[in-house]
Parts: structure tokens; C-alpha cells; sequence
């Protein structure tokens, strides 16, 4: 055993760290947080100064008990991440080791041999107040959600399990409702954009536009016929040097925005992705609001770009972070060795590296040189002007390595060089149009918006915008989707060989890819929570309270004393929200009658989401039902279209002597054949797909099917050999199991399946280890009803006997 003992959260950390620190040092993970407030009870004495009741977690008993004995005799170094969680796990680690106050603290913002040295020469103990700060935002959220919970399973009856809330989900909630109700509210105007173009001869045409609009159809149009006959000549133009400036360094908000743009990746994939990177020691640590870079990061940086590109291209930056509780010395995120290119053989984290990569080093690069032209047309028969725009790129810079994207719909595309041009040079019109444009509504959120939204109002942290999001998506409050956009037409009038014509064009408008969207449940717990808890959820008092975290992070604040200030009211308003009496308004709304019937229809919440309802429970007949399709929300959907929903099912046709039923489920429209059942394609509409559309769907996915599998086995149904997104793999009851390297699919036998199976362990959860939470694994089978589970259960335990004895006597 060696004389040091190194605690690290990751395994795979761990492996990067042992191989710089060599044999005198061993390095452990403690496979992210070892304890927590108890899962089945608050687990907070609020009678005592809200002291929290910490228990080491059921998965973390056996590594606590093997970094105990580890401990015994070695001098520990706790290294956890160098942010206030990472703190608190070091915290927790000392606590549950029972280590001394003194144990060695190191962090660093880098795996680097270098960093790490650094470290272990400069060591601290735990700080208190990143502690303390961490420890107030937990007990925090474990109260709100412990004492507001039951109180929306009481008042809001909807779903099949338990609702609840959280301090910060319940804002993002809010944020996203709000912009959607923007949206419904929102009134599209049209207006008439000019532009013309010019045949300047030998191919050449320049573009040009009036810069105003006009508001009418009539308005437009008389422009047009002003124009006929006119001349057109330049009547000035103006050459402008410009330049443009790289952005600064990533931080996390930003990374994960542009992670989104770039790459589309999810908020919760960069994080995992940039984990894996740093662990790796391919980049500094990934959780910083800083856009600062160290001196070391400097002169590296300034290296590869003489080296690369020239000393032209080098300009050394300082930026400074415009975040209040940012941390100078901690850094943004950058590549440890900017020499490095690949930064992985995975293509994720290769693409995610190169992003990284790119940002920091454009960051210290020269600006772009621009030469920006202006060309003013005149024309003869009226005062108005046009004017056509060029851009020419005189010195790269940093647009040598990188740009910027935006996620800002509409932006203008990049303008191009104009062709060359003379003042008082005569243009010849080869058309000039009036199109009909419309306003915009505002822009939906996703993932990468809503993160900039939440940091731009100092809501939450960097460590917390990931699980905010998963979180909201998990409990279906919203939803991350495509939606196909509508049809409509606009007018368009064209100029040309002095005659006007018009015509009537169509286009597709409103589509949505990878947007948020809420719910109908999302929205009804969101606007109990504004009418009870407003304070809980105002934008300003929730960015107070992240204040305040920071505030005992610096030691001037006392954790305590801070729950109490928040608790107290808090407490008095949730009593007297229990005694209000149940509000029927806020899971259901009257839509109009029935002509037929003269029966009520209504549109309600329930059980199993939204579903309009014509007729009601006391009535002699029974009321009938039909759920809201997809994207349709309790407080839009209108009488009509809710009669609309009662056209489903509808029997489309027959094939191979059986019925095609069409309707809408949990998981979205179907077609239900022979007793199976088919999805179909978000571009169906279930009111009016056909019957040859149906047969195709089916054939497809049959045809899918078969190709999918590989081998089935006769001893037990549930066990096959299938292809797989990543490749050939086992699906052994409701368990996947990897297939060795070398070994050809089609020919495995079901004794190794099965020999595969027992030993595919389970993945253990928590920070820095498997990225599959424990609660989400799937149920085991009994035994008597799945012969898979039965045979890897014995296999299992015919390997384990010495584990199977020690679990028996615990």
C-alpha cells in the first residue's frame, strides 16, 4: 500500500491522475456523491437551525467501507472537482472516513502532470464556505420540494404520479409557459419588401433593396408603377474599412449554446461529453462562468498561432468576466496543450475538442480586416433610393480558425463582394420585386436559448443548467421536439420589361426543430404556483437567492440565517394554501355545447394527460372521451377542433382482410392492424393519412424488423441477437448486453448468451460515474414469468456465493 492516498469522484479521473502522480501515490473514486439528505424523508430539523440528517447512500456503503480500510494507513489528499460541489463531496468524504479537520484539500482546473504538482505542493484544508453555500442550496431545494410537493399531489390532481416542484425548474417552467402564451398572443403583420435586380452584362447582376418597407398592398404597387420607364444609375458610393473581434473563451453557458448550434448536442450531452474530456486531461475543468485564461494558456496559445499562422495573426486579449460571482482565478475552458489536435478518437469528443479548441485559440488571434461598400442607386422618377451591400474580407484573422454562430432566427447571410462600379454608372433593370413579408412571433426556446435566458437573469449556475433542463423534460412539465410549420400564401408583384404582374406563391412557415415547448400540465402547475407562490418563482428574487449562495461562499453571509429569512414566510404561505379550498378552473375549461346533444364539452386534465369531454358524469348516458393530440394545449384548443378529436379512430381501410384503425395514444398517432400497433411519422396528419400511406408503414416496419434480427433463441423468447444503432448486441429480457470483440453474432449459442448476461454488471450512478441514474434502471423480472431473468440469476449466483453470503448476513 502506498503512503498517499488520492480521492477523486470519477474513475476515470482517477486513471488519468494515477499514471501523472506515479507509485507513491494511489488514486481512488469515490464514484461521486457518498451522501445525502435521506430519500424517504426530509431529512432537515427545522426546530433546530435546519440541521440536515445526512446518510451515506445505499450504493456507496461497500466504497466508503473499501476507502476506509484504504485509509487507515496512508495519508489522504481529497480532490474533487475545484467548485462548491466538489467541496461538498470532499466535505462529505471527511465525514463519512471520519477524517481529520487538517486532511489535505488539492484542486486544480486542469489534469495536467504540471497542475497536478502544483497542487500537491500548494494543499489547503476543506473551505467551509463553499461547504456551507453548497450545503444551503441543497437543504434549500429539499424544502421547497418536500413542503410544495404535497401541496400540488393535493390541489392539482393530473398525471399518474405525484407532482412536484423545484425552485429553479419551476422558473425555467415559468420562462417557457410565458414565451409561449407571447406566441399565442401574438398578431402577424404583413409589409412589402422591394428588391430589384441589375444586369451589369457578361453574367454579372447586382442585388439591391429599397431599406424601407411598405405597409400596403396599394402602397407597393404604386412604387412599381413609379418605376416604370425610370432610369436607374449609381449615384454614390462609400468604401468603410471594418473589423470584427473574436468572442471570448467558452464558459459553460457558452459552450453549451454553441454546442447546440454547432453540433446540436442536448445541454446534458456537452456536459457529459466535456466530462469525458477533461477526465481525459484534454481540456480544463468545464463548470466556470470565467472567460479568463491564465498566463501559461497565454504563451501557449501565442505559440501555436506564430507557429501556425504567422506572427500576424497573434493579439494577445485579456477579457473580463461580466458575471458578478465569477471567480478570476478560475479559467475558461480550453485545451490543456493547445499543440494537441486530437483530443479523442470518440467522435463526439473529438467534435466537442475541436469546438473548444478553436474558440480559445481564435480568441487570441488578430481581428478581421473588412471593407464594407455601400452603393446608392438613384432613380429618376422618384426621391427614393436603393441601395445594394458588399463585404470584403482584407485580412482573415481569427476567421481563419473561427465564427461565432447565433441563435437568433433570420440572421442575414453573409453579403458578398459587389461587382465593380462607377458613380453615375446607368443600371439596367432586369426585375424589380414587391413580396409580401410578415412578422414574426418571438422566437421559441431551446435548450441553448433558455440557457442564455437563465444566466442573462442570474437564475441558476453553470453546474446546474443541465439538470434543470433534464429535469423539466423528465417530469413532462415541457417538451424538446420538431413541429412541421403551415401553409399560407403571399402575394408577390413583379417589375419587369416595364409590366407588372402579380401572382400568389405559397410557403411554409412556423416549422420548429429541437424547440421547447410546455405542456398542459407544465402550464397548470405553473400557474398555481404564480397565483400561490409568486415569490418562490419571481425571476428577481430567485436571481436574489443565487446571490445569496454566493454570498456565504465568501463567508459574509450566514448559511443558517439565510434559510430562516427564506423558510419563514415561505412556511406561513404554504399553510395557508392548504386551507384554500380545491380550484377546478385550473384543470379544466368549458368549451361551448354540443349542437348535437345540447351536452357540455369541456377540455380537463387527468390521469393520463389532456382529453376533451362532451357530456358529464351525471348524466344518465355516459360522457365521452378523446385525448388532445399532440401539440394541442387545454387553454388554446378551440370548440371546433376539439370536435375534431372525436373523428378518431377512424377505420381507414382494410389490408390482408384485417382492419387499419387510425388514432391518437400516449406516445402519438398510430395505426393499430391484426392487433399490433405502428407510428406513424411525425409528417402523418391521423385525419387524413390514407390507406396506401398506412400498407406502406406497415411493410416498412416489418421489413425493419426482420433485418433487425439476427438470431432468436427456442429456449426463451425474450432473448435475441439484434442490430443495433452501434452494432450487433444481446437483448436478454430488458437488459442489453455487449457482444465481445471477434465474436460472430449469428453464432452464439444460448448457454453464452446467458454466460454474457450474468457477467454484464450493472452501471453504479452518481457524479463523475455512469451517466444512468440508478432509479431509472429497469425492473427486474419474477422469475417465474421471464426465463432470461431465471437463468442470468442463477448463472449470477452460482459466480457470487461469497456475495450472496455477505448479503445474507447483512
Amino acid at each position: 500500500m502506498s503512503k498517499n492516498l488520492v480521492i477523486v469522484e470519477s474513475p476515470a479521473k482517477a486513471k488519468t491522475i494515477e499514471n501523472y502522480l506515479g507509485q507513491d501515490f494511489t488514486v481512488k473514486s469515490s464514484f461521486g456523491h457518498v451522501r445525502d439528505l435521506p430519500e424517504h424523508d426530509m431529512g432537515v430539523d427545522v426546530e433546530h437551525g435546519f440541521q440536515p440528517s445526512y446518510e451515506i447512500s445505499s450504493d456507496k456503503v461497500k466504497v466508503i467501507s473499501e476507502l476506509k480500510k484504504l485509509a487507515k494507513d496512508a495519508e489522504v489528499w481529497l480532490a474533487t472537482d475545484d467548485d462548491r460541489e466538489g467541496e461538498a463531496i470532499s466535505w462529505h468524504l471527511k465525514e463519512a472516513l471520519g477524517l481529520p479537520d487538517d486532511t489535505k484539500r488539492i484542486v486544480f482546473r486542469e489534469i495536467t502532470k504540471s497542475a497536478l504538482q502544483n497542487a500537491i505542493a500548494r494543499p489547503r484544508t476543506i473551505d467551509a464556505d463553499l461547504v456551507d453555500a453548497q450545503q444551503a442550496r441543497r437543504i434549500l431545494d429539499r424544502l421547497v420540494g418536500y413542503e410544495l410537493s404535497p401541496v400540488l399531489w393535493k390541489k392539482i390532481r393530473i398525471g399518474k404520479q405525484n407532482l412536484s416542484a423545484g425552485r429553479v425548474q419551476s422558473v425555467a417552467v415559468r420562462i417557457i409557459v410565458e414565451r409561449e402564451r407571447e406566441i399565442d398572443a401574438f398578431k402577424s403583420k404583413s409589409s412589402y419588401k422591394i428588391t430589384a435586380r441589375f444586369d451589369l452584362g457578361n453574367g454579372k447582376i447586382l442585388n439591391a433593396e429599397l431599406p424601407r418597407n411598405f405597409t400596403t398592398e396599394d402602397e407597393a404597387v404604386k412604387f412599381l408603377e413609379r418605376c416604370v420607364g425610370a432610369q436607374f444609375s449609381i449615384k454614390n458610393l462609400e468604401v468603410k474599412p471594418a473589423k470584427k473581434t473574436p468572442a471570448p473563451p467558452f464558459t459553460t453557458s457558452t459552450l453549451q449554446q454553441e454546442a447546440s448550434r454547432k453540433l446540436s448536442f442536448s445541454v446534458a450531452q456537452t456536459m457529459s461529453v466535456a466530462q469525458r474530456l477533461y477526465e481525459a486531461g484534454k481540456i480544463s475543468y468545464m463548470r466556470t462562468d470565467s472567460t479568463n485564461l491564465s498566463e501559461e494558456a497565454l504563451d501557449k496559445a501565442k505559440q501555436q498561432i506564430t507557429r501556425e499562422y504567422g506572427q500576424d495573426f497573434h493579439h494577445r486579449r485579456i477579457f473580463k468576466t461580466k458575471s458578478e460571482s465569477a471567480q478570476e482565478a478560475h479559467e475558461a475552458i480550453r485545451p490543456t496543450d493547445f499543440s494537441t489536435l486530437q483530443g479523442s478518437s470518440d467522435r463526439n469528443e473529438q467534435r466537442l475538442y475541436e469546438l473548444i479548441w478553436k474558440r480559445a485559440i481564435a480568441s487570441q488571434m488578430s481581428d478581421a480586416q473588412l471593407e464594407r461598400t455601400t452603393a446608392t442607386i438613384g432613380i429618376s422618377t422618384t426621391n427614393e433610393e436603393l441601395v445594394a451591400q458588399g463585404e470584403v474580407i482584407k485580412f482573415e484573422g481569427f476567421l481563419k480558425v473561427y465564427m461565432e454562430s447565433s441563435d437568433e432566427e433570420g440572421d442575414e447571410e453573409q453579403k458578398g463582394m459587389l461587382p465593380p462600379l462607377n458613380i453615375s454608372q446607368i443600371l439596367n433593370l432586369a426585375d424589380m420585386k414587391a413580396t409580401e413579408r410578415f412578422t414574426r412571433n418571438p422566437p421559441r426556446y431551446t435548450e441553448a436559448s433558455l440557457v442564455k435566458k437563465l444566466e442573462e437573469m442570474g437564475i441558476g449556475r453553470p453546474s446546474t443548467y443541465a439538470p434543470t433542463i433534464s429535469t423539466i423534460l423528465k417530469r413532462e412539465y415541457i417538451v424538446k421536439e420538431d413541429r412541421p410549420g403551415t401553409e399560407r400564401e403571399f402575394k408577390e408583384f413583379t417589375l419587369a420589361s416595364d409590366q407588372i404582374k402579380s401572382k400568389v406563391n405559397k410557403e411554409i412557415y412556423g416549422s420548429e426543430k429541437s424547440k421547447l415547448f410546455p405542456t398542459s400540465a407544465g402550464m397548470v402547475v405553473n400557474d398555481f404556483l404564480v397565483s400561490h407562490f409568486n415569490d418562490i418563482i419571481d425571476y428577481s428574487f430567485t436571481a436574489n437567492v443565487e446571490k445569496d449562495f454566493d454570498h456565504i461562499a465568501e463567508g459574509s453571509l450566514a448559511w443558517r440565517q439565510m434559510i430562516k429569512n427564506f423558510y419563514t414566510p415561505f412556511q406561513k404561505k404554504i399553510a395557508e394554501v392548504k386551507e384554500e379550498a380545491f380550484d377546478k378552473s385550473l384543470t379544466s375549461r368549458d368549451l361551448g355545447e354540443d349542437p348535437a346533444t345540447g351536452k357540455k364539452v369541456s377540455v380537463r386534465i387527468g390521469k393520463y394527460g389532456p382529453y376533451v369531454q362532451i357530456g358529464d358524469v351525471e348524466d344518465e348516458e355516459k360522457p365521452r372521451f378523446a385525448s388532445l393530440q399532440k401539440g394541442q394545449l387545454m387553454e388554446s384548443i378551440t370548440l371546433d377542433e376539439a370536435f375534431e378529436l372525436f373523428k378518431l379512430p377512424r377505420q381507414v381501410g382494410f389490408y390482408e382482410d384485417k382492419d387499419l384503425v387510425v388514432n391518437v395514444g400516449k406516445f402519438g398517432p398510430y395505426v393499430k392492424h391484426d392487433g399490433k400497433y405502428y407510428s406513424l411519422a411525425r409528417t402523418d396528419d391521423p385525419m387524413a393519412v390514407t390507406e396506401e400511406r398506412l400498407i406502406q408503414i406497415i411493410t416498412e416496419k416489418r421489413v425493419a424488423e426482420l433485418s433487425r434480427t439476427i438470431k432468436e433463441f427456442s429456449e426463451d423468447a425474450d432473448v435475441k441477437v439484434l442490430n443495433g444503432k452501434y452494432g450487433p448486441y444481446i437483448a436478454f429480457g430488458k437488459k442489453n448486453v455487449k457482444i465481445p470483440k471477434g465474436t460472430e453474432p449469428g453464432a452464439l449459442t444460448y448457454e453464452e448468451v446467458v454466460k454474457l448476461a450474468a457477467e454484464t454488471p450493472d452501471k453504479p450512478a452518481g457524479r463523475g460515474a455512469a451517466r444512468k441514474p440508478a432509479a431509472k434502471a429497469a425492473p427486474k423480472e419474477p422469475a417465474a414469468k421471464s426465463p432470461a431473468a431465471k437463468t442470468a440469476a442463477k448463472s449470477a449466483a452460482a459466480k457470487k456465493p461469497a456475495a450472496k453470503k455477505a448479503a445474507g448476513k447483512s
